[in-house]
């Protein structure tokens, strides 16, 4: 019996991941493209056609009925890339309308945590949640926002940006140009920043300290904390409190019944989780108080894009 499968696609800056996933959250297929090799869209969206016939060639298995797509500055309403800094497509490029017109397919596009939401729906720990959060936390801060069911959008395309919410005004500087948003502190980049300024401005000692800057790292500074390095720890403490600072802002206008945690400083297992969870209950309005949960995302980690790009296609044709 032929399976349908969507094709989801996951664009970086330097490579775009694709796969082929069936509606319960199985991949069938893999395949890779260098996205830095194609100076226009148009290009890319050619090899990406024929690397979706590559990839189906021969499986009378499978019928490809549809193209999901994470980028960087995606805008769901408007099917457009839009001013990424870290493609070489420059301006407002209007990805889905090239790509169904050269497929034929089905094809949406989102940003990486819209897509991830959409995957924890479908394919995680969200099923049978309608109300949810989900954080990415990466090199940034990225959050998708599920209400009764549906992702935040908003009106321009790009709502939920929850990364770029003001938590210190005149605080540190961010990559969007504005300053003190939550993601400066709130991020694997964030925790490093706040490790260096404990390293100047504390004189307890450290096993930072013998690292050279370049080499200070969220994973290192994790791995000192779980070794007793009070640093590390008062560092990953502060962290915590800025994600729970984060979270209580966000349940006042959404009400999740969840807040997930993605991405690598996730990782860090109960000790980001427990001290996020205790200022989460101490900073949120009373209201809300015991209302909603803090758990650790069920997407795996390696495959987590590529089934969040599946799931745009996926939960329309469901």
């Amino acid at each position: 019996m032929m399976k349908e499968v969507v094709a989801g696609v996951d664009i970086g800056g330097t490579n775009t991941i694709i796969g082929l996933v069936d509606g319960e959250g199985e991949i069938h297929g893999e395949g890779r493209l260098a996205t830095a090799d194609y100076a226009f869209a148009d290009d890319f969206v050619t090899a990406l056609d024929s690397k979706l016939k590559e990839m189906v060639s021969g499986r009378d298995d499978l019928k490809l009925v549809g193209i999901g797509i994470g980028a960087p500055n995606a805008n769901f309403n408007k099917g457009t890339i839009e001013l990424a800094t870290n493609l070489r497509w420059k301006g407002i490029i209007p990805l889905v309308r090239i790509t169904g017109r050269k497929t034929g397919l089905r094809t949406r596009i989102t940003n990486d945590a819209n897509a991830a939401a959409l995957g924890e729906m479908l394919f995680g720990g969200a099923r049978g949640i309608k109300n949810f959060i989900i954080l990415t936390l990466g090199t940034g801060l990225g959050s998708g926002i599920v209400v009764d069911g549906e992702v935040v959008y908003g009106h321009t395309g790009f709502a939920g940006e929850l990364g770029h919410m003001t938590v210190a005004e005149g605080g540190r500087v961010c990559g969007c140009g504005r300053r003190g948003c939550l993601e400066t502190y709130a991020s694997a980049t964030g925790l490093v920043r706040t490790v260096m300024f404990l390293l100047s401005d504390r004189r307890e000692d450290s096993i930072l300290r013998d690292l050279k800057s370049t080499e200070i790292t969220s994973r290192r500074v994790v791995e000192a904390s779980a070794a007793g390095d009070i640093i590390a720890q008062m560092a990953i403490d502060q962290t915590a409190h800025m994600i729970a600072l984060g979270i209580a802002n966000a349940v006042i206008f959404s009400s999740p019944e969840t807040i997930f945690l993605f991405g690598g400083l996730a990782q860090a297992g109960d000790a980001i989780f427990e001290p996020v969870r205790k200022y989460a209950d101490e900073l949120v309005q009373p209201v809300f108080r015991g209302t909603f949960n803090v758990l650790p995302s069920e997407l795996p980690e390696a495959r987590a894009a590529v089934l969040g790009a599946s799931a745009l296609i996926w939960k329309e044709l469901k």
